[in-house]
This record gives C-alpha cells, structure tokens and sequence, in this order.
C-alpha cells in the first residue's frame, strides 16, 4: 500500500481523477475495464507503508518570519510522526522536487494550519499541542516549542 500526495492548482478545471480505487500512488491495484479506460493524474509524491500509513495533508509555506522555507510544501504522517517538505521545480506545476525528510518526531500530526502571516503550525493530537514550523537555523530550544501547555485548549 502507498500513501501520494496530490495536486490540483486552483483555478484549473476540475473533474480529475487521482486514481481511487483503481491505484494507490502510481501502483496499480484494480484491474476493471472501467480502470483501463480511466485517465489518471499521477500524484506529485508517493511514499510505502515502510516511512508511513497515514498522510496528513498541510500548507505551503508563505511566512515571512523564516524566508528559506518560502515555497516549501510541508506535509506528515500521522502515523510515523514524519514531517517532510518539498519544492515546485520549474515552471511546470505538476513538477516537484523529491520529498525531503525535516523531522522525524514522536507527535501524531493530525492537521497543518497556517495563520494570518502565513506561518504553519502542527497539531499533535496525542499530546494535544499546536506547535510552530520553524527554520532549522533558528536557535534549537525554539523548533518545537509547544503554543500550547499540555492540557490547556485553544
């Protein structure tokens, strides 16, 4: 099994189809006639079962605070705690660049959310957090920096 991470730019048309249930990523698993016939879209990044079971789909990076993460897609997984990112390379939409791993964590990373600056956050469901996305090069005591004490709500 595989887990992909789509795309589909705003403003172009809709109706594409991304695969489900004919394939997972670019791996072929349903072999219907009405699977034969389809035209898929191929996701941008795919990874298997081995770094992961579950994506959590997140933001591309806009902020201003942390200028060399501008343009990066952050994504994760629920399941593993990864937290990758990755590029647009050239013109082309579609193209991005292979998915790098940015931290390898212990939290169960069920949604990104970006604010009014254009800064991501990472919500922890098991330890209840909200945390900051920050640039590696920022001191170490502040890349995870809880927003929210254990315990508390938003």
């Amino acid at each position: 099994a595989w887990e992909e991470i789509d795309y589909h730019g705003a403003g172009t048309p809709g109706g594409v189809n991304f695969g489900w249930d004919c394939r997972e990523g670019t791996h072929d698993y349903e072999f219907t006639a009405e699977c034969a016939a389809a035209t898929l879209t191929d996701p941008i990044a795919e990874y298997d079962r081995a770094a992961g079971q579950a994506v959590t789909g997140g933001f591309v990076y806009r902020g201003a605070a942390y200028p060399d993460l501008q343009g990066r897609y952050f994504f994760g997984d629920y399941s593993q705690g990864k937290i990758w990112s990755m590029v647009k390379t050239g013109s082309n939409p579609d193209t991005w660049s292979a998915p790098e791993l940015e931290l390898d964590t212990d939290l169960r990373i069920s949604s990104f959310g970006e604010d009014e600056a254009g800064e991501l956050y990472v919500v922890d469901l098991a330890g209840g957090t909200v945390r900051q996305v920050v640039d590696a090069n920022a001191p170490a005591w502040f890349l995870w920096l809880p927003l929210v004490a254990r315990g508390e709500t938003l």
